[in-house]
């Protein structure tokens, strides 16, 4: 009997108190500096990178769990997550996944996930950029597949309202304040023009000299493929700018600016954007929280020897 409720524990293992920051303390103990090392070389090359990472992991994990299914390639008889709408030609940073991932399995052959390399990228991603630090659970296991339809559903699109928000974070068991301050990592990286043409143009809430800037790299007609920054003060810094862009309505994206808009969340942004304390401690908490969305462990799932491939 003892034996089957220890093997029953095992298989049910999908709860996070399954992951612990020391999971490879004695099967791969120079994995932590590996990461860092990665993330930190990808960075330095391109600034934007860190902010790519932090996003490929928030849109892995939105997508049935924090289980590496977004690193899955397509083939001729597999359709996967990196396609759909809210990814194509947007998610990146596969390469920096893949190169880290080799070099782990040089030393720590079939010990590390993908999944729990890509959560700590994101983490190592943010540290670069000049934002905090914090204890990443591990023990996650890759998922075997990925499901290109539940995509659409559940990453909310950049026209979102604070509505439509708050519902998609709550059914990941994120809080309006988890959402608030994940929103937060808008303070780097950049966005296609495509995301927020209609909102240069057509938007009220908007400061009109901002939108007019914009407007120069990103025409009516055409353009799509341009990029801006989210934050135009400080895009390669990772501080609380992007709440203080908020409050002046120069927000890039609709889904931003929701947030400050005379809804409930206005408190928070209010907060954020001038006690930069008050967002790293939350965006912290709330990063670990997204870190435990549905997680796959002890039996489930496998420990991909390649990243972009089933084994």
């Amino acid at each position: 009997m003892a034996l089957a409720l220890v093997l029953l524990a095992v298989l049910m293992g999908t709860s996070s108190a399954h992951l612990s920051p020391n999971f490879y303390h004695n099967t791969c103990p120079n994995l932590l500096s590996l990461v860092r090392a990665g993330v930190r070389s990808a960075v330095a090359k391109e600034a934007r990178m860190g902010a790519s990472l932090l996003r490929l992991h928030f849109h892995d994990c939105f997508v049935n769990g924090c289980d590496g299914s977004i690193l899955l390639d397509d083939t001729p008889t597999f359709l996967g997550e990196q396609t759909a709408a809210p990814n194509n030609r947007s998610v990146r940073g596969f390469n920096v996944i893949a190169n880290i991932k080799e070099k782990i399995e040089k030393i720590c052959p079939g010990v590390v996930s993908c999944a729990d390399i890509l959560t700590l990228s994101a983490r190592d991603s943010v540290v670069a950029l000049g934002g905090p630090s914090w204890k990443v659970k591990l023990g996650r296991r890759d998922s075997k597949t990925a499901s290109f339809s539940d995509v659409t559903g559940a990453i909310p699109p950049p026209t979102s309202t604070l509505a439509t928000l708050i519902n998609r974070f709550n059914t990941k068991g994120l809080s309006p304040k988890d959402l608030v301050a994940l929103s937060g990592a808008h303070t780097i990286g950049k966005a296609r023009c495509l995301f927020f043409k209609n909102r240069i143009y057509n938007e009220t809430n908007i400061d009109k000299s901002f939108a007019k800037k914009r407007q120069k790299n990103c025409p009516r007609n055409g353009g799509d493929d341009n990029r801006t920054p989210f934050d135009f003060r400080t895009p390669n810094l990772f501080d609380n700018n992007y709440y203080k862009n908020l409050l002046e309505k120069k927000a890039l994206l609709r889904s931003d600016q929701v947030l400050h808009n005379g809804g409930s969340t206005d408190s928070l942004v209010e907060l954020y954007s001038h006690d930069s304390a008050a967002f790293e401690s939350d965006f912290v908490a709330a990063m670990i929280k997204m870190g435990d969305i549905e997680p796959l462990t002890g039996l489930q799932g496998e420990i991909r020897k390649v990243c972009s491939r089933p084994n």
